[in-house]
């Protein structure tokens, strides 16, 4: 576990909010005054806040992967991004407050990088800027995983308030390459910034190294059938230089118990007061088949049946009206607990994710060892045990040999049931292997969205470049397709 230390929030750290790259662009700080792992702690802070949180405001993964519905409001559960203005929040808490603070840390780092070696080596400074560049490339990785094609070479450019949309695939091209070049920067033997402002790795700059190398395979496997040769290629580079063998590499924020430092899941759980949310058919229900011990894990025994008093798991039906916590399964108390550490990649997706390049001839080795690795991962990371692990992985439905007819309906399913509490990236897993089959919007009958439309204010704000971004992907649509999903 991660110490999180109190962050002293200054004012020169505000931004306004706004929705369009304009107000981004605007120079409101005071930089020369901010110490450069005061601005890397403030982004990696809201990084994780806002890839963890259940806001309805700024994130809904959760329902989008179907792991949770709504109760008395719906609108979201079905698919209406807009309402709320989510994809606006979603943009500028993403631009604003995490990549525009990781580049005015670099930026500082470059122009004191004289006075800074009074403190520092140069391996240490090196190791900072690799960390830098890690999360940035990790937040452009998710904006053009939620939207397409994006700003990105006009992006922080405080003189151009109408940045132009790059390619998305060219942006990727773009990240993987800044993605080596942090982990050429990297020396192991040296730490980078210190650990009070390191919210993930401590200044362990060996952790950094596993997490970038684990983010590249990630990356490689977006790849697939687009660019077979580059994901093969970024594949066997990034295992061989070594990713998350153990849940201990875990790229995770370790929240605490008080306020202002407290999980936003547990904010919006609990402190709310609220009872917006219950646990969704359609990820209950598959459990139950499964028999999956998981499931007193991830949500609460608040519902038994009426003829054996057993505790039984009843979800939701998905985007329905009618949903409450008195005839629905709710989520567990683990994750009503403030410290709950945040996760933005763990090993469990490493060890699936080379099961997918094995089965795709990227990797060599046996994708069932790793499928199982996966799996046990999971269970052990909820609280589970081997035990548990064994006589789950031993059944008919489960077992790599007889689970499905295809490996991506074996991966897509597993990799779906251990993401939970990762509503992000299980909604890209199904984007890219197709699996679980997730069912329309049951009010509106919409699809599980492939995309975010852009922040409303882009097309009045920045007119020009939205129309020529919305012309080439097809239109401004939620079931326009990022280059990575394919049929």
């Amino acid at each position: 576990m991660k110490k999180l230390i109190l962050l002293i929030i200054i004012a020169v750290l505000a931004t306004a909010c706004s929705d369009d790259l304009s107000n981004i662009n605007q120079d409101n700080k005071n930089p020369d005054k901010v110490p450069s792992e005061t601005l890397f702690a403030n982004a990696t802070k809201n990084l994780v806040d806002q890839m963890v949180n259940t806001n309805v405001n700024t994130n809904i993964f959760k329902m989008v992967a179907q792991y949770w519905t709504e109760t008395t409001y719906t609108d979201e559960a079905n698919f209406n991004l807009n309402e709320r203005n989510i994809t606006g929040e979603h943009w500028t808490i993403l631009y604003s407050d995490v990549i525009k603070d990781l580049e005015e840390s670099r930026r500082l780092i470059d122009v004191n990088e004289e006075e800074l070696l009074v403190d520092f080596t140069v391996e240490e400074l090196d190791n900072q800027r690799a960390a830098l560049i890690v999360l940035k490339v990790y937040t452009y990785h998710v904006l053009v995983d939620t939207f397409g094609d994006i700003p990105y070479t006009e992006a922080m450019d405080i003189e151009n308030t109408t940045p132009a949309y790059d390619d998305d695939k060219v942006i990727y091209d773009e990240i993987s390459t800044q993605l080596d070049t942090a982990i050429a920067l990297m020396d192991v033997n040296s730490n980078g910034f210190d650990g009070g402002s390191d919210l993930l790795y401590d200044g362990n700059t060996s952790s950094w190294m596993k997490f970038a190398n684990s983010l590249k395979l990630r990356l490689a496997l977006r790849y697939a059938e687009i660019d077979d040769e580059m994901a093969s290629k970024m594949a066997q580079e990034a295992v061989e230089a070594g990713v998350f063998t153990s849940s201990d590499d875990n790229a995770d924020m370790q929240y605490l118990n008080t306020a202002p430092n407290t999980n936003p899941i547990w904010e919006d759980l609990v402190q709310s007061g609220r009872t917006d949310f219950v646990a969704a058919n359609t990820i209950v229900d598959e459990m139950n088949t499964l028999d999956d011990p998981r499931r007193d894990d991830y949500f609460a025994p608040n519902q038994d049946d009426p003829d054996t008093e057993e505790v039984e798991y009843i979800g939701g039906v998905y985007g329905a009206n009618g949903n409450t916590h008195s005839n629905s399964t709710i989520y567990s108390s683990l994750l009503e607990n403030p410290a709950l550490e945040g996760v933005i990649m763990d090993y469990s997706e490493v060890e699936f994710l080379i099961a997918e390049g094995i089965e795709r001839g990227y990797l060599t080795g046996d994708a069932e060892e790793h499928y199982n690795n996966a799996i046990t991962a999971s269970i052990l990371y909820w609280e589970g045990t081997s035990e548990e692990a064994d006589e789950y992985l031993s059944q008919n439905n489960v077992a790599y040999s007889t689970a499905a007819d295809s490996w991506e309906e074996k991966i897509g399913m597993q990799k779906w049931i251990s993401l939970y509490n990762r509503g992000f990236e299980a909604w890209s897993s199904y984007r890219k292997l197709g699996y679980p089959i997730l069912p329309n919007a049951e009010l509106t009958d919409n699809p599980v969205p492939t995309r975010f439309t852009y922040p409303r204010t882009e097309a009045s704000n920045n007119s020009a470049s939205y129309n020529a971004a919305s012309d080439a992907i097809g239109g401004d649509e939620q079931q326009s397709k990022i280059f990575w999903d394919i049929d």
